[in-house]
């Protein structure tokens, strides 16, 4: 057989590499890296200091995108681990609690989940074995009576235990730490989920069962699918991870191994575990970068790899979903609050005794944020002609680092429809996801870089505060403000023709139209 025959009808399997994923993903990353890297320093036509500010930035930016790539290009490796189901006659050996916390949501679609949950956990036989607990931090006495309200069947009917605090210090860690004080003695494991996750008794038996064969696994995190979303924006962005969670998700859990990472929810927890992860440090000085830790499941992923417990993802698992920000404007929201908590672990980041992929996680948490500005920076001074560029092999490799997830996703997806019509299906639901990403990217950035900027002049976001802003701007027209700043740089340069740089200030110049369009509610 030839090489060629080999490569293409043998199963694609890291293990006949002889190399660990580990290694992979790190040779990849910065073989990709480099290459994105060489490809600029090549192409600058006059070295000046400007040049060498923007080569160093776009290195940084390189290894951050390489990752993605990286991962995605592993994933098709890493052959799918066949499950191993748990005997028909098992039973849990410990307790398990299920913890849904509240901080003001709609009660209703909760009380609604929670009344089928408890008909699934009768059919799991998981009854005797499971309780829940829902944990609320809500205030306001219209939301209290609306919340107690909506849960009162449940409690009275014994599915459900529900507590208020009446003083929600430490928010969420403090509402769990709370509980567990009061109640962890009594389980083995807890099952952590917002107001707005969903999860199958079926998922979290199977969880279960693996929580008992590794003894030494503290936590165990799910791979989270979306629901069926409402708007435009919603549908996006479950399009999207339909396409890509599988192939991504495998790519991860492989180069993570054992230091996985915790993403706050959805998740099972090995109390015992857990106990050697908290209370979480209080960061000296005020918010925004000091203050209580606001991204705290990074964190409690860290300290308790740091106590020597696995961590690992388990994307395989079914039955795992969440509801993601149906708007732009809630979903950048959520970003701002995310932004704060990321940049607090600038100040974790270098604890002691803290596995070294523990700190890679806070570190790429960071950049996820930190990369807007710079690549910002990057359009600034290519757009003023500070720069002279030729050529089109640094945008190229850029791009095709940035499509590789997607493309990927589709090597992965293909080959298992079926029929040509289901692959027909796949390559519109994925022609249509890469142009309204390339759409909304530019949104995406700015208002990263906003929010980066924003943090770093001492201004807090709160911990879901719902706070107005002091000054209110329809939506979109700041960033068709910033759009037409680049477009007029631009034009004065000379280089406003340039496709790169229209991929940029043309969706922010149409964002007034582009924001209400994605935000709208479709059938």
């Amino acid at each position: 057989m030839s090489v060629v025959e080999h490569i293409t009808k043998a199963p694609l399997d890291a293990r006949s590499l002889r190399i660990s994923p580990r290694f992979a993903f790190i040779g990849l990353n910065f073989a990709i890296a480099l290459a994105v890297f060489a490809a600029f320093v090549l192409s600058v036509d006059h070295w000046n200091a400007a040049a060498v500010l923007i080569s160093l930035l776009t290195l940084i930016n390189a290894i951050w995108i390489s990752g993605g790539a990286a991962t995605a290009i592993l994933g098709l490796f890493v052959p799918t681990k066949r499950k191993i189901a748990a005997p028909a006659t098992w039973q849990p050996q410990g307790k398990t609690a299920v913890l849904i916390t509240l901080c003001g949501e709609a009660p209703a679609p909760v009380a609604t989940y929670l009344q089928g949950f408890a008909s699934s956990l009768s059919k799991a036989d998981l009854t005797r074995q499971t309780e829940v607990f829902v944990l609320s931090d809500t205030r306001g006495d219209e939301r209290i009576r609306m919340e107690e309200d909506a849960l009162r069947p449940l409690i009275d009917a014994g599915l459900v235990t529900y507590r208020r605090r009446q003083v929600n210090t430490g928010k969420k860690p403090g509402n769990i730490a709370n509980w567990m004080n009061a109640h962890g003695e009594r389980f083995t494991y807890m099952v952590v989920k917002d107001a707005d996750s969903r999860m199958t008794a079926g998922s979290i038996k199977e969880m279960i069962w693996r929580m008992e064969q590794k003894p030494r696994l503290g936590l165990l995190q799910a791979g989270i699918a979306l629901i069926p979303a409402r708007t435009r924006f919603g549908k996006h962005q479950r399009i999207a991870s339909r396409l890509l969670a599988r192939n991504f998700g495998r790519g991860f859990a492989a180069w993570a191994g054992n230091t996985a990472n915790y993403w706050g929810h959805n998740a099972i927890i090995r109390v015992a575990a857990f106990r050697e992860a908290v209370p979480l440090p209080q960061l000296s000085g005020t918010a925004p970068l000091g203050g209580a830790i606001l991204s705290h499941d990074f964190v409690e992923a860290a300290w308790m790899r740091r106590a020597g417990w696995d961590i690992e993802v388990a994307p395989d698992i079914e039955g795992s979903a969440e509801d993601a920000p149906q708007t732009l404007g809630e979903y950048f929201r959520r970003d701002r609050r995310w932004c704060q908590g990321n940049l607090q672990h600038l100040r974790l980041v270098g604890q002691p005794g803290l596995h070294w992929l523990s700190r890679f996680h806070f570190v790429t948490g960071i950049f996820s944020y930190i990369a807007a500005p710079i690549w910002l920076l990057l359009v600034a001074l290519l757009s003023t002609g500070a720069v002279s560029v030729s050529g089109f092999a640094p945008v190229l490799l850029v791009a095709s680092a940035l499509l590789a997830p997607k493309i990927c996703a589709l090597i992965d997806l293909l080959p298992r429809a079926r029929t040509w019509a289901r692959r027909a299906v796949i390559l519109r639901a994925s022609l249509a996801e890469l142009v309204v990403s390339a759409l909304i990217a530019p949104l995406i950035l700015l208002r990263h870089a906003m929010a980066v900027f924003s943090i770093l002049m001492g201004r807090d976001c709160g911990w879901k505060s719902g706070r107005q802003a002091r000054l209110h701007i329809p939506s979109g027209w700041v960033e068709c403000g910033v759009g037409l700043l680049i477009f007029t740089f631009a034009l004065t340069s000379g280089i406003a023709g340039a496709p790169w740089l229209a991929l940029i200030y043309l969706p922010l110049m149409s964002a007034p139209v582009l924001v209400p369009s994605m935000d709208r509610i479709v059938s």
